[in-house]
C-alpha cells in the first residue's frame, strides 16, 4: 500500500472495527448461466472455513442457492450475500518461495453470488451498483457467452474493477487460450493471464504462477480431497519457455499503462514480484487491466489462488473513488467520503421478505457508521426511522451485529415505505445516491385467484414481490378488469407464480403469456378534444387543442404546456396533462402503451360555470386519441437477441426454424465443432422455442436470449393483433 493510502486508511478507519477497510473486499461473482458461479462461491466458502461440507448445485444443497426454486432447477434466481474470511498463508510445501502481498493478514470478504439467467438481470444490476470489485467467471469450453457480455457491460457501466477466472479447465474441450482470445475480441478487455494452466481436460494438473515464476501442482488425491493438497515447485522444463514469454507479455502490458514499471523496463532494472503485483493492483483498481486466472471449481482446484488474487488485486472500499450523490431537488453534486468518521450514508440495493425475520433491506454503507438504536433518514420520503436490528447475512443464516461500518454490506429489519435504490443517511447529510437502473418488462400474463380467500392473500403477495423485484410489475387492465403480471421472461413469471403458491399459499390460474407491444407515431399531427355534457343544472365543459410529434428513440414520453394568454385557466392545465398521460398509458391504436412521443397543449376554450377538472381531463384524453390517429400510428414489438449453439449437423434445420420465426441472422461462427448462430427474433415468435430447439437437435443444441430493442410490427402480423384487440371489451372510443 502507498504512503498516501496508508495515511488515508489511518484517518478513515474507526478504532472499533475488527477488519479495517484495506482488509475488506466487496466482490460479486458474475457470469453466464452454467459457467460455475455458485460452485465457485461454494468452494470459496469451504476454503475460508465458513462451511465444512461442500454442497453441490446438482444436489441442491449449496449455501447461496437456498430458495426451494433454485435447488429444484439448479439455477441461481436471487443474488445471495455471504461474508467470509481469508488469510494468505505460506504453509504448503514450497509456498515460502512465493511472494504474497498480504501474507498472514486476515481479510474480510463480502461476496454476492449473482444469477446468470437473463430473466433475473435486475439482480446482477443492483449487485454491481454496490460492489467494489467482481470476479467474472468464464467457462473454459465455451469462452465468452452472451450473458457473459451482458454482465461485463453491467460491470463497465458501474465502473467495477474485475478479475477473470476461466473455470472448468478439467472439462473435455477446455481451451484457456480460446477463452482469453474471446475476452480480448468480444469484450474488448485488456486481459492478461497471471496464471496459466498446466495441461487441460483430464490432464489438468496445476497452474503456473506467472508473477512468481513457480508452478502450483495438485496431487492426484481422491475425489473428496482433490484440490485440497498442492505444492509449489519449479516450473517443469517443458513449460518454462511458455512461462517466460507470458511474464514478458505481462510486464510489457503493465508497462504500457503504468509509469513505475515503464521506468524500470527502460532502465533495464529487474522487476520483482512485489513491484509487479503492486502495479497490477493499481491498474486493476483503475479498470485498465483484467488479470486472468484459471482452475476448476468443481474439482476444487485453483480456488485458493483465486482467493489470493481477490485479496491481492481487487480494491477495498478505500481504493475506489468516493461515491457521488446529488443534493435532493438540485443538480449539485455531493461527494460521499469513504470514512467511518464521516456522516452516515448508504444505499438500499435489495429488499427481501424473510419467513422468520420479516422484511429485510440489504444496504451498502458508503460513509459513517450505523448502530442499533440510531435514527436513519430517507431523503425520498423525508422520513426518519429507528434501527432496531442489524444483521450480516451468510447465505440462509442470519447473524446479528451491533454496528455497521463504512464499506460493509449488511441488512436492516423492519423498515417501512422503502424501495430498491433508496438512499439511507444521516438527517444532517441530505444526499441521494444514484440508484441502479432496471430494464422494462417485456412479457406479461393474466393471473386470477382460484378462490375468494386467495384474492386478499394474492394482492399482498404480489405487492411484496413487486417491492423486492424492480423488473416485476402487476397492474389491473382497466378494460378487461384482469390482473396482469409483467416480467423479463417466461421463467421469471413462472418463478413468481411458484413463489406465490409456496410463500404466500395462493392458488392462482394464469393465462397464456402476452407480449408487451408498444405504440408510437411517425409524423406530426394536431388533435382536438371536446367534452360537453348538458343535462339540466350544471353541465360539463372542457375543450383543448394539442400537437403531437415523434420523440427520439428511447427518449420516452414528454408532455408540455404551451398555453399562452390564459386560453385554458392555469388550474385546469394539470387535468388536461393527466388526461393525455392516461390515454398514453392505455394506448389508442391497439390498447398498448404509447412510447417516444412529444405532446404539447397549445390552445383551448373554457366555460365560466361548466368547466371543471374532470371535463378537461376527458378533453385531454379525446385530444390525444384524435391527434394520435392522424399521426401515422405504428405498433412496435420487442425483438430479442438470440444466440443458438448447435453441433454443425443441425445448423441447417435451426437456421430454417429461425427464418420461419421472422428472425434475422446476424452472424454465424464456427467453434470447436459447434456452430454459433446470432439472430434477432421477435419475442412473439419465441414461445415454445425451448421445446422446438430440443426436438430439432435431438436435445444437443442450446440457446439464450435477451431483450434487444423494439421494432415496427410488419403489416402481415399487424392485422391479426388489431383484430384481437378489437375483440376485447369495447371500452375504446
Amino acid at each position: 500500500m502507498s504512503a498516501v493510502t496508508e495515511d488515508k486508511a489511518k484517518t478513515a478507519n474507526s478504532p472499533k472495527r475488527e477488519y479495517t477497510m484495506e482488509r475488506t473486499r466487496n466482490i460479486g461473482i458474475a457470469a453466464h448461466i452454467d459457467a460455475g458461479k455458485t460452485t465457485t462461491t461454494e468452494r470459496i466458502l469451504f476454503y475460508t472455513g465458513l462451511i465444512h461440507k461442500i454442497g453441490d448445485v446438482d444436489d441442491g444443497n449449496t449455501v447461496t442457492d437456498w430458495m426451494e426454486q433454485e435447488r429444484e432447477r439448479g439455477i441461481t434466481i436471487t443474488s445471495a450475500a455471504v461474508t467470509c474470511f481469508w488469510t494468505q498463508k505460506q504453509n504448503k510445501p514450497g509456498e515460502d518461495k512465493v511472494y504474497k502481498a498480504f501474507n498472514n493478514i486476515s481479510q474480510r470478504i463480502n461476496i454476492i453470488d449473482t444469477p446468470g439467467h437473463v430473466d433475473f438481470t435486475a439482480e446482477v444490476e443492483r449487485s454491481m451498483r454496490v460492489l467494489d470489485g467482481a470476479v467474472a467467471v468464464f467457462c473454459g469450453v465455451a469462452g465468452v457467452q452472451p450473458q457473459s457480455e451482458t454482465v461485463w457491460r453491467q460491470a463497465t457501466k458501474y465502473k467495477v474493477p474485475r478479475i477473470a477466472f476461466v473455470n472448468k479447465m478439467d472439462r473435455t474441450g477446455a481451451n484457456f487460450d480460446n477463452a482469453l482470445n474471446d475476452m480480448r475480441t468480444k469484450l474488448r478487455a485488456y486481459a492478461f493471464p497471471i496464471f496459466l494452466p498446466i495441461g487441460a481436460e483430464d490432464q489438468f494438473a496445476g497452474v503456473i504462477d506467472i508473477v512468481n515464476q513457480k508452478a502450483v501442482i495438485w496431487g492426484p488425491g481422491d475425489v473428496q480431497n482433490e484440490g485440497l493438497n498442492y505444492e509449489v515447485k519449479d516450473i517443469p522444463a517443458e513449460h518454462q519457455e511458455r512461462a517466460k514469454t507470458a511474464l514478458a507479455d505481462l510486464i510489457d502490458a503493465v508497462s504500457n499503462k503504468d509509469d513505475a514499471i515503464a521506468e524500470l523496463v527502460l532502465e533495464e532494472k529487474p522487476i520483482t514480484p512485489e513491484v509487479l503485483k503492486a502495479a497490477i493492483r493499481r491498474l486493476t483498481c483503475k479498470i485498465e487491466l483484467v488479470p486472468v486466472l484459471c482452475g476448476s471449481a468443481f474439482k476444487k482446484k485453483g480456488v485458493q489462488t483465486l482467493l489470493d488474487a481477490v485479496v491481492d488485486y481487487l480494491p477495498g472500499p478505500l481504493d475506489v473513488p468516493p461515491a457521488e450523490g446529488l443534493e435532493p431537488g438540485t443538480e449539485n453534486k455531493v461527494l460521499v467520503e469513504t470514512s467511518d468518521n464521516a456522516k452516515f450514508c448508504s444505499l438500499a440495493f435489495k429488499l427481501w421478505t424473510d419467513t422468520y425475520a420479516g422484511k429485510l433491506v440489504f444496504f451498502r454503507v458508503y460513509s459513517g457508521t450505523l448502530k442499533k438504536g440510531d435514527n436513519i433518514y430517507n431523503p425520498r420520503t423525508r422520513r426518519r426511522e429507528r434501527v432496531s436490528r442489524l444483521m450480516v447475512i451468510q447465505g440462509s443464516e442470519r447473524k446479528d451485529v451491533e454496528q455497521a461500518f463504512a464499506g460493509d454490506i449488511c441488512a436492516l429489519v423492519g423498515l417501512r415505505n422503502i424501495t430498491t435504490g433508496d438512499t439511507l443517511c444521516d438527517e444532517t447529510f441530505d444526499v441521494t445516491l444514484e440508484p441502479p437502473t432496471f430494464p422494462e418488462p417485456v412479457i406479461s400474463m393474466a393471473v386470477e385467484p382460484k378462490t375468494k380467500q386467495d384474492r386478499d392473500k394474492m394482492s399482498e403477495g404480489l405487492q411484496r414481490l413487486a417491492e423486492e423485484d424492480p423488473t416485476f410489475r402487476c397492474f389491473t387492465n382497466e378494460e378487461t378488469g384482469q390482473l396482469i403480471i409483467a416480467g423479463m421472461g417466461e421463467l421469471h413469471l413462472e418463478i413468481i407464480t411458484d413463489r406465490l403458491k409456496r410463500e404466500f399459499k395462493v392458488e392462482a390460474n394464469t393465462g397464456a403469456p402476452q407480449i408487451a407491444y408498444r405504440e408510437t407515431i411517425t409524423k406530426e399531427a394536431d388533435g382536438e378534444g371536446k367534452f360537453i355534457r348538458q343535462s339540466g343544472g350544471r353541465g360539463q365543459y372542457g375543450h383543448c387543442y394539442i400537437k403531437v410529434q415523434p420523440n427520439e428513440k428511447g427518449k420516452g414520453v414528454e408532455v408540455e404546456n404551451e398555453i399562452v394568454g390564459g386560453a385554458i385557466p392555469k388550474e385546469y392545465i394539470p387535468a388536461v396533462i393527466d388526461g393525455i398521460e392516461e390515454a398514453i398509458k392505455s394506448g389508442v391504436y391497439a390498447g398498448y402503451q404509447v412510447i417516444d412521443i412529444k405532446a404539447q397543449v397549445v390552445d383551448g376554450t373554457f366555460h365560466e360555470v361548466d368547466s371543471n377538472e374532470l371535463a378537461f381531463k376527458m378533453a385531454g384524453i379525446f385530444a390525444l386519441k384524435d391527434a394520435f390517429r392522424k399521426a401515422g400510428p405504428i405498433l412496435l414489438e420487442p425483438i430479442m437477441k438470440v444466440e443458438v449453439t448447435t453441433p454443425d449437423e443441425y445448423q441447417g434445420d435451426l437456421l430454417g426454424d429461425i427464418n420461419r420465426r421472422r428472425g434475422i441472422i446476424n452472424g454465424i461462427e464456427a467453434k470447436l465443432g459447434q456452430t454459433i448462430l446470432n439472430a434477432s427474433v421477435p419475442l412473439a415468435e419465441m414461445f415454445g422455442y425451448a421445446t422446438a430447439i430440443r426436438s430439432l437437435s435431438k436435445g444437443r443444441a442450446s440457446y439464450s436470449m435477451e431483450p434487444l430493442t423494439f421494432e415496427q410490427v410488419p403489416n402481415s402480423v399487424l392485422s391479426t393483433i388489431l383484430e384481437q384487440a378489437s375483440k376485447k371489451p369495447a371500452a375504446r372510443t
